[in-house]
């Protein structure tokens, strides 16, 4: 039903985990597609062993080039992509069938709603099983993760997000520019804004546990929020609050922002590159 690409750096024993998570707790068959950066802890070794399709770099290529080469050998209509610490819960991608069904059109961004110990976060479920492989609650999670109560929410733009492969194409995937990655959500959201995207859903019942920043906290980070900027004229805080209204109850089709407040908007971004 799904190609699902999943970036991963030298992750080995979490990316295990996240694919055994979704051959274990899916409804559907799905695409499993790998970017293996540099691997040399053996995640190539163990892709090919299990029959996994995977894309390869020797180093570390960053999030926008890892998803890019994915998504190019997915097979499916649908592109999901997830990070490789995260576990999907039972039910995931049946809730997501649902969505994809009942949206009248291939144009939208959903996402899954993620489960982490941290609460940092209006649109996740702050719940404790585990910031390790060796701390996970596995059968706590299991038991425990349909019982939360998570409305849908506006502002799709984290992983595990999906789209249509065909969406993915128009808009040109994830930004290069952005690499390593740090702000390459929302650029990629606003580029789906631009081809006409007005469904940013994020799905309340879809649930996946999160480790949080097992890759990130590794990396020499882009300067994404001056980038996006720089680049769309407005900032990430303008977008999130007035274009796709980030963690507010969804309620439909987002309506199009107030061209005199986005006005204002444009003109505080202006004063903000000409300072800098």
């Amino acid at each position: 039903m799904l190609s699902i690409i999943i970036p991963t750096w030298n992750n080995l024993p979490f990316v295990k985990l996240c694919v055994e998570s979704i051959r274990k707790n899916s409804a559907y068959q799905h695409q499993v597609v790998l970017h293996i950066n540099d691997g040399s802890d053996g995640t190539m070794e163990w892709a090919k062993k299990e029959g996994i399709d995977f894309t390869s770099t020797p180093d570390n290529a960053g999030i926008c080039i890892a998803v890019n080469m994915a998504a190019g050998i997915a097979t499916q209509d649908y592109i999901v992509y997830m990070n490789d610490d995260m576990y999907v819960c039972p039910k995931w991608d049946t809730y997501l069938a649902e969505e994809i069904k009942n949206a009248g059109t291939d144009n939208f961004m959903f996402s899954s709603t993620m489960i982490e110990p941290t609460l940092n976060n209006p649109c996740v479920i702050h719940e404790h099983f585990g910031t390790n492989i060796e701390t996970f609650d596995e059968k706590g999670l299991l038991e425990k993760c349909s019982t939360f109560t998570m409305p849908d929410w506006y502002g799709s733009t984290w992983p595990p997000t999906i789209v249509h492969k065909k969406y993915w194409h128009i808009t040109g995937g994830y930004s290069i520019e952005l690499s390593p990655g740090v702000s390459s959500d929302d650029d990629f959201a606003m580029k789906m804004w631009a081809a006409g995207c007005r469904i940013f859903k994020g799905i309340g019942k879809s649930r996946v546990y999160h480790f949080q920043s097992k890759s990130t906290l590794r990396i020499k980070k882009n300067d994404g929020r001056k980038q996006f900027l720089m680049k769309w004229g407005i900032t990430q805080s303008t977008f999130n609050k007035y274009f796709t209204h980030r963690s507010e109850p969804y309620a439909g089709i987002l309506p199009e922002p107030d061209e005199s407040m986005l006005k204002k908007q444009k003109l505080r971004a202006w004063l903000k590159i000409k300072i800098a």
